[in-house]
């Protein structure tokens, strides 16, 4: 049971540290839109979509754009975007062994530190001072083992791993009203081709 309160820790932190340029991932605008408005009056914001996980370039490229099009129309100019190149084979590579591995299981922690690790390398070389992700604001994510990669993904780096559970204080509700609100795509699997499996498995069995 998750006993850390990371929305605490997260407002010591805003108030130690004096940097505010921070590196936010981002798996999907629908997820963005529950966390953004929470972060974006204390820091200088670079949304960075990295999602190797995606099933297909199709799909990356189209939650890609979603990310783009709701920071346009929500935030103007305020927040920047960095997509990088889709590259799939990484993803696979990291989870090779773990295809069958139940969602939220050792696939997924895999996952996360790749995504991570990329975020951290950006981070470190173009000076952000705080990284961190919005993947804790769905329900279905263990914040206690996303902060945990986050926090050794940044060891001895220069970038301080930024401590967040996005789901507290209804940042989910908040991603579902925004969704609707700009008519953001959603899906109901993470991206993974595995996870998509599943998805498929669970919508059968509500027929």
């Amino acid at each position: 049971m998750n006993k850390i309160d990371y929305e605490k820790e997260r407002k010591k932190q805003m108030q130690e540290h004096k940097g505010r340029k921070l590196l936010l991932h981002s798996c999907c605008a629908p997820c963005s839109s529950g966390v953004l408005y929470r972060l974006i009056d204390d820091f200088d914001i670079t949304v960075y979509f990295y999602n190797p996980n995606m099933d297909s370039e199709e799909e990356y490229q189209k939650r890609a754009k979603e990310q783009e099009r709701y920071l346009q129309e929500e935030f103007k100019n305020k927040v920047n975007l960095v997509i990088p190149p889709y590259n799939k084979d990484e993803f696979l590579t990291a989870v090779k062994g773990l295809e069958s591995e139940p969602e939220g299981g050792a696939r997924c922690e895999k996952c996360f530190r790749v995504r991570f690790a990329s975020c951290v390398k950006y981070a470190e070389k173009n000076g952000f001072d705080f990284f961190t992700t919005t993947l804790t604001v769905s329900p279905y994510k263990n914040a206690l083992l996303i902060n945990g990669i986050g926090e050794n993904v940044c060891k001895g780096s220069s970038v301080n791993w930024l401590y967040c559970d996005f789901k507290k204080d209804n940042g989910y509700l908040k991603s579902i009203e925004n969704s609707k609100k700009h008519n953001l795509y959603r899906q109901d699997y993470c991206g993974c081709e595995f996870s998509l499996e599943q998805a498929i498995k669970r919508r059968k069995d509500r027929l």
